[in-house]
């Protein structure tokens, strides 16, 4: 007689379970973002820490190497710095940026207006010499360009207050964050150790000595990168804010702000830092609103042509139609961060590549 199997049913109960979850998933897709967002929420203090930890390793590794400091007076030196900063941030700086830009949204139909008067008086005074029709032209399209001007200024402010007010809701996550960077900091030789002993304990020896040197390019290129370009956009704020002063424009601490965040973006920041800061000064002083786009292209470059490579060299070895390429790719996808971390991130890419086909090269014997 044959011999008749019994089906394991209880073994398909976990690939009925797995298949069932992946059906909702494909059907509710937002479930998967909110679960990607909680995550995220729910790890925000970790991520706090890692890039405090990441920005302020540079300068712990400056005092222990080169004045001889202990690692608790390094980590002290600097929080202290650090926290100076914030603080100063925080009480001082904030409260005006916040001040202008609830100025600036409520005298903008103020302003809007004058504009408008402005621009109706020259267009009276230039149909008298007018005789192509261009003055009808420029009227017919001025409410229009009046109207796009003040739903950008109207976005940009908006975002700017919605960005600030955002962070300060997340200042518990802040603060759980520097705490643990400072462990961190502390203990970083032994975190690498055992990350060190992971990667070996589950790799060939090979595989793993190209882990730990491809590791370090990218912890070479990440940091130099990322804290010569916020040092570069710093000294460069600071130059905008004195600059705006010595012209007597309004608002410099935010125009000035603007200007030294957008420069962190390579090649096409300065230009995104100059327009808002332009059109903001536009309202207020045609005149002032030319010396500031003056002022802001002349700054920036200075900043390309002498202190931007002083400070950063030429950290990434990209060429400009790659940076610019990266940069466009970068921001379609994930917007301002991806516009400046696309360069560094194309960086690594490059270089991996670039191993990868030395090494088929090498086993094929070829020189190339």
């Amino acid at each position: 007689m044959p011999q008749f199997r019994r089906i394991p049913y209880f073994r398909f109960i976990p690939i009925l379970l797995i298949a069932f979850i992946l059906l909702r998933l494909v059907n509710h897709p937002d479930i998967i973002w909110n679960g990607i967002d909680l995550f995220v929420s729910i790890i925000s203090p970790l991520i706090w820490a890692f890039a405090i930890a990441y920005l302020l390793n540079p300068m712990m590794i400056y005092f222990e190497q080169r004045l001889g400091a202990k690692r608790i007076w390094s980590i002290l030196i600097i929080y202290v710095f650090f926290l100076s900063i914030a603080i100063l941030g925080i009480t001082i700086i904030s409260p005006r940026v916040i001040r202008s830009i609830s100025e600036l949204l409520a005298e903008t139909p103020r302003y809007i207006t004058q504009t408008e008067t402005q621009i109706e008086k020259w267009i009276n005074e230039f149909k008298v010499f007018d005789t192509y029709g261009i003055a009808s032209i420029i009227e017919q399209n001025a409410d229009a360009l009046i109207q796009d001007i003040r739903d950008y200024i109207d976005l940009l402010l908006t975002s700017a207050l919605s960005s600030i007010l955002g962070f300060t809701s997340g200042l518990f996550s802040l603060i759980i964050g520097l705490i643990i960077s400072i462990y961190l900091l502390k203990d970083k030789e032994i975190f690498i150790q055992n990350i060190k002993r992971f990667i070996y304990a589950f790799m060939t020896k090979e595989k793993a000595e190209n882990i730990m040197a491809f590791g370090n390019e990218v912890d070479m290129i990440f940091s130099q990168y990322i804290v010569g370009k916020f040092i570069d956009s710093l000294i460069i704020g600071i130059l905008c804010f004195f600059g705006l002063i010595i012209l007597d424009v309004r608002y410099p601490m935010l125009l000035s702000i603007i200007v030294g965040v957008t420069n962190m973006i390579p090649y096409f920041g300065p230009l995104i830092g100059m327009i808002p800061a332009g059109i903001i000064t536009l309202f207020v002083s045609p005149i002032k609103a030319l010396w500031v786009v003056l002022f802001i292209f002349i700054l920036q470059q200075f900043d390309g042509l002498w202190l931007g490579p002083k400070i950063l060299g030429d950290k990434v070895g990209l060429s400009p139609f790659w940076i610019i390429l990266a940069i466009i790719v970068g921001g379609g996808a994930f917007g301002v961060l991806g516009m400046f971390l696309a360069v560094p991130i194309l960086a690594v890419i490059r270089n991996l590549l670039e191993h990868q086909v030395n090494h088929r090269l090498k086993r094929k014997e070829l020189d190339i």
